[in-house]
């Protein structure tokens, strides 16, 4: 390997950290070795190996500090490697079970050392990027870790973050392509980059049978009223909706019909259940709470934009068609579903994305005992659907999503949370992932959210988030061979997303056209046809 040059000495040691008094000459005299990695020894993330018991101990430079004249350097330990004959690094693995002593030498890591501790060529993986400040170095996830247990990609608005997802998404199912991906898309983003590896559905062709809805996602639809109101409607709702599901022909055979029981009923048997109900009443009680939520399920039933799911033709059993659709099930050579929600009505959005990953979950819950079909879902924007409690109190959604980050590995179902507001998230929800890939983050109260939840130390890497490059991450936790700075690939056009932003110097300055745009944009507004 030839000689190494040392580049400091242990002068501090602690469980997670070293403490390195730096050569300042020795270090300077690298600038120019044509392997970066070597050149960039001394500098902020760099990489250094340190001798501990015939093994190297990896570590990363996170700060360096001048102490009497002397450049101390504070050290975070990545893990521990085997030394080969040449003293080169060998089968790396994470943590570090022998810690160096005071007066261990250091020295630079090499790139083909970098390669050997980032490259995952040990376990399936998917390359995703080169490893900074490499060109050459390919930085790998474990493919199975990196989806068993859970995972989040965050980044603030304009960094990547879209084509970051959409990139990795694309590695995933190339490695798998009999694979089961579900997408909550609630801009209509992601159709494009799919449209020939996935299946898209949007309020033209979603058909999502109004039955499925549970009591909870049939209050988040019908109910109107707040405090002690809304807790009486939801009591004649429950009783209504069991009632018409009881009087389904499908519940025929079945020992017991509740109100979450998935088998299709009539909406008018519901209507006429609810005024049956009111003309039960004594004469000194008040008919309010049924009128309003038979005025409301009139309004829902005749609202073109809600027929996708409140149509009277779902009244047949269709459950097995809707799940082996949404779920891939077969594939098909389309292992992906993308559900765009663009066109879907604000106000039952948390419903349908409720109901949707409560299926997903139930599915894999209901299946055991079946060979194991392990589902991603992937919630983009997911600050809007699984809030903190400050901003959301009740939320049938977050309840959903919430029990699939802390139990839906143990049916074979992860979880993909993708936003620009972590700091927004359900509390633990970060904490739930278990790796988690950061862009750049320009607001300090997301940057402090992102630290205090990624699973492990690297700390010099962290700090680099508001400070990183479009279409650059931090990745860290179990998904990863150890805390990584990462240049994304740049993916082909055909398969990204649609989020780029206006270029207004080009756009403000061309003219025409403006009458017939604006008559055909009001048609489709009009029509409801994007």
């Amino acid at each position: 390997m030839g000689q190494e040059t040392v580049i400091g000495e242990v002068v501090g040691v602690t469980a997670g950290q070293l403490r390195l008094a730096v050569d300042i000459a020795a270090t300077s005299s690298l600038k120019d070795n044509p392997d970066v990695v070597i050149a960039s020894a001394g500098m902020l993330g760099s990489l250094i190996k340190v001798e501990s018991g015939g093994r190297w101990v990896v570590a990363t430079l996170r700060g360096i500090t001048w102490q009497d004249n002397v450049a101390i350097a504070e050290v975070d330990l990545v893990g521990e490697a085997g030394m080969t004959g040449d003293r080169s690094i060998t089968g790396f693995s994470r943590g570090v079970g022998t810690y160096p002593r005071a007066g261990s030498l250091a020295y630079p890591m090499t790139s083909a050392e970098s390669a050997r501790v980032f490259s995952g060529e040990d376990r399936p993986h998917i390359q995703i990027g080169v490893v900074y400040p490499t060109t050459s170095v390919r930085a790998a996830i474990y493919f199975d870790t990196f989806l068993s247990k859970n995972f989040a990609i965050v980044g603030s608005t304009g960094t990547g973050k879209s084509t970051g997802t959409a990139l990795i998404l694309h590695r995933i199912i190339e490695k798998a392509p009999e694979g089961h991906v579900v997408m909550i898309d609630p801009h209509g983003e992601y159709a494009k980059a799919f449209e020939d590896t996935g299946m898209v559905f949007n309020v033209d062709n979603l058909e999502l049978p109004y039955w499925l809805l549970n009591l909870e996602e049939h209050c988040e639809v019908l109910l109107t009223s707040e405090g002690a109101a809304r807790d009486m409607d939801r009591d004649i709702l429950a009783r209504c909706l069991q009632m018409a599901r009881a009087k389904s022909v499908y519940a025929q055979g079945l020992a017991a019909v509740t109100t979450d029981t998935p088998i299709p009923y009539l909406l008018s048997v519901l209507v006429d259940t609810l005024q049956s109900e009111m003309g039960k009443m004594a004469e000194n009680q008040n008919a309010t709470n049924y009128m309003r939520i038979r005025g409301k399920l009139d309004q829902v039933m005749r609202d073109p934009r809600q027929q996708f799911m409140f149509d009277r033709k779902f009244a047949h059993d269709s459950m097995a068609e809707f799940m082996a659709r949404m779920l891939r099930l077969p594939v098909d050579g389309r292992p992906i579903s993308v559900i765009d929600l663009s066109g879907v009505p604000i106000s039952i959005v948390s419903a349908v994305v409720s109901v949707l990953s409560r299926i997903v979950f139930d599915f894999a819950v209901w299946s055991r005992g079946e060979r194991k079909r392990p589902v991603v879902l992937i919630c983009e924007e997911a600050h809007r659907y699984i809030p903190n409690r400050t901003i959301s109190r009740t939320s049938p959604v977050r309840d959903v999503l919430e029990r699939i980050a802390k139990e839906g590995r143990k049916y074979g179902v992860s979880l993909g949370l993708v936003t620009q507001r972590p700091s927004d998230l359900a509390e633990g929800a970060l904490s739930q992932c278990g790796t988690i890939i950061s862009l750049r983050l320009n607001n300090e109260r997301d940057q402090d959210f992102v630290k205090a939840a990624l699973p492990e130390g690297g700390r010099s890497l962290l700090e680099a988030i508001p400070a990183l490059r479009n279409r650059e991450c931090i990745i860290s936790g179990e998904g990863v061979p150890a805390p990584i700075r990462v240049r994304l690939d740049e993916l082909e056009a055909a398969k990204r997303p649609m989020s780029d932003d206006p270029v207004f110097s080009e756009l403000w300055v061309k003219t025409g056209d403006d009458s017939d745009m604006l008559n055909r944009v009001i048609a489709r507004w009009r029509a409801n046809v994007r």
